[in-house]
């Protein structure tokens, strides 16, 4: 019923606590689209997900600022965020709580994203069981790389891709003079 990237969303969000993984699970389901075809929704998802990852390493303007921006993709999406299984006036109320806590510095907790279809909380309760990973557990602040993914993961593959496509820039460049 519910896409596999959204599932495994969900997964991350509320057992890993993963939410750079979050961003990057349904960026890639969202690309999948053409670009004018793409879901706007989904964009709304990412957010939250990136939100809370700068309000956990205490980047209080750059979490407001997604937070906002989520908050009014919601609240231009609501009947398909609905359908995905989401009360979204309590999805807006939990957002604006959370920039209210950024305005003040508040220090970061943990998020759960208000579902309301008991079969899709199942299904993520059990694969998180498969995972032997904990549904709804608290974030792991000590984990480096849990909260620090963006600056400690391994980047060879993009930076490898990026001076590709330098060169090619390049080569074109030099075929035109």
């Amino acid at each position: 019923m519910y896409p596999e990237a959204y599932i495994q969303y969900l997964v991350q969000f509320h057992g890993y606590r993963d939410f750079f993984e979050c961003h990057e699970i349904l960026e890639e389901h969202w690309k999948e689209k053409e670009t004018r075809n793409r879901d706007k929704y989904w964009v709304g998802l990412i957010q939250v997900a990136v939100g809370l990852y700068h309000h956990r390493r205490e980047n209080w303007r750059g979490a407001r600022k997604t937070f906002q921006n989520a908050r009014s993709i919601i609240q231009e999406n609501k009947t398909s965020l609905q359908q995905l299984g989401l009360d979204t006036s309590q999805f807006i109320q939990l957002i604006d709580e959370r920039i209210s806590d950024l305005l003040l510095h508040k220090v970061y907790t943990d998020m759960n994203l208000p579902i309301t279809d008991t079969a899709l909380i199942e299904q993520c309760r059990q694969e998180c069981e498969a995972n032997q990973v904990t549904w709804l557990a608290d974030s792991d602040l000590d984990d480096p790389y849990i909260v620090h993914r963006h600056i400690l993961r391994d980047r060879t593959s993009v930076t490898k891709e990026r001076l590709h496509q330098k060169l090619l820039r390049e080569q074109k460049k030099l075929s035109r003079s």
